[in-house]
């Protein structure tokens, strides 16, 4: 096997594993192609235990002490995570040495446990998830302190790392002009959907609540996804018409505060908010959906980073509504319609409701795209040729 006798340390802040699913597919391909595998994440709901092995991955969960909002919540849940990090990996490293510590910002700041080890020959690859400066500029609206802090650790996290890998070629060009990285030492390994988990399968009408269609939505629910747009699409709907239910798939710092606005809005019985689920209800519920949308705010931070709920949309043969973003665009194409803003949004979703032959058009279009293109079988090849280069292995 290409990477035998290799041990490999998983660094995800922000994610448990194996729910992070972009974390999870590249720990089981490492670990396929021969290389032992540890990961260090965060404990959430339904993640709970210190220790895990699962499919031979040894996973350790340390506590968190909050999930963060506003720059001191960050402050805290970082620092509790970097002791963490730091004292897990030593547990790790004393039990048996790792070549690697393969670490998935956000923050950018994996660095520090990285820097103790790179000094005993150990190669740090940054992974990199979200872009750090344009998301707090997402979520605060400013170029200030934090603002600064925030470019100088991502600068300090290009230059402590041996190679990086970009979600995109968005990422990739910041990871050069930015970061000061080589070009041959950084790889774009997109976050293409795994589908044998994403099975099409009839749909299950009681999703609907008895109306004939449905809206789906699946992600994070945070400040920056979007939310309360696609909730004000919703609203112009539902004053047209009162055939259309919504099943929003996610959970995050936003739930409440957005189970609360529905209700404001009057869209209580339209709605319905189901948190993190399970994959079988995940698919089961956009397995039922007419139209799926994608409502991220049209922002620097969105409109170069791929988004991995498009992707996995196309491999359930998905019509998509999103707006007009760059690496979005580059994802679905003719997968999905491009709207402009709320109204063009809600317009958007309506006409397709309108015309199932375009849905379906658009659905093969994406579905084609994802298996002959995107697809984990793809992207899988490309982590596994980066990780020869950078531990020098003869293919």
């Amino acid at each position: 096997m290409s990477l035998h006798g290799k041990h490999i340390l998983i660094i995800v802040e922000n994610l448990p594993v194996p729910f992070d699913r972009r974390v999870w597919q590249e720990a089981t391909t490492l670990k396929t192609n021969g290389a032992d595998v540890s990961i260090i994440c965060p404990k959430m709901k339904g993640y709970t235990e210190d220790y895990e092995l699962i499919d031979s991955i040894e996973i350790y969960r340390h506590p968190l002490p909050l999930e963060a909002r506003g720059a001191l919540g960050y402050l805290i849940e970082y620092g509790g995570a970097i002791y963490w990090e730091i004292k897990l990996a030593r547990q790790i490293y004393k039990k048996k040495p790792f070549h690697v510590i393969h670490g998935c910002n956000p923050p950018d700041l994996i660095y520090l446990t990285a820097k103790i080890f790179k000094k005993k020959g150990v190669k740090y690859v940054f992974d990199h998830h979200d872009i750090n400066p344009e998301l707090y500029i997402a979520k605060y609206d400013k170029k200030d302190f934090f603002y600064r802090l925030m470019l100088y650790f991502e600068k300090k996290t290009f230059k402590h790392a041996d190679a990086s890998i970009a979600t995109n070629e968005s990422y990739k060009e910041i990871a050069i002009r930015r970061g000061g990285m080589r070009e041959d030492n950084v790889q774009v390994v997109r976050s293409g959907p795994k589908l044998d988990r994403l099975k099409l399968q009839p749909p299950k009408l009681e999703y609907k609540k008895g109306r004939k269609y449905l809206i789906g939505y699946l992600g994070v629910i945070g400040e920056q996804e979007g939310i309360d747009l696609l909730l004000e699409s919703v609203k112009q709907i539902v004053a047209k018409r009162n055939d259309v239910q919504v099943a929003i798939v996610g959970g995050g710092s936003d739930l409440d505060i957005l189970k609360d606005l529905a209700v404001e809005m009057g869209l209580k019985n339209y709605v319905d908010f189901y948190g993190r689920v399970s994959d079988q209800l995940l698919v089961d519920i956009l397995n039922t959906a007419d139209v799926c949308v994608n409502p991220d705010k049209p922002t620097e931070m969105n409109n170069l980073s791929t988004m991995n709920k498009i992707m996995e949309y196309m491999a359930l043969k998905k019509p998509i509504v999103q707006f007009n973003l760059k690496e979005g665009q580059f994802s679905a194409q003719e997968a999905s319609l491009y709207a402009e803003d709320v109204t063009d949004f809600a317009n958007k979703i309506e006409y397709l409701l309108d015309n199932k032959e375009v849905r379906s058009y658009m659905g093969d279009f994406g579905y084609n795209r994802v298996v002959n293109e995107l697809s984990w079988d793809y992207e899988s090849v490309k982590l596994i040729s980066f990780y020869q280069r950078l531990l020098h292995i003869d293919t």
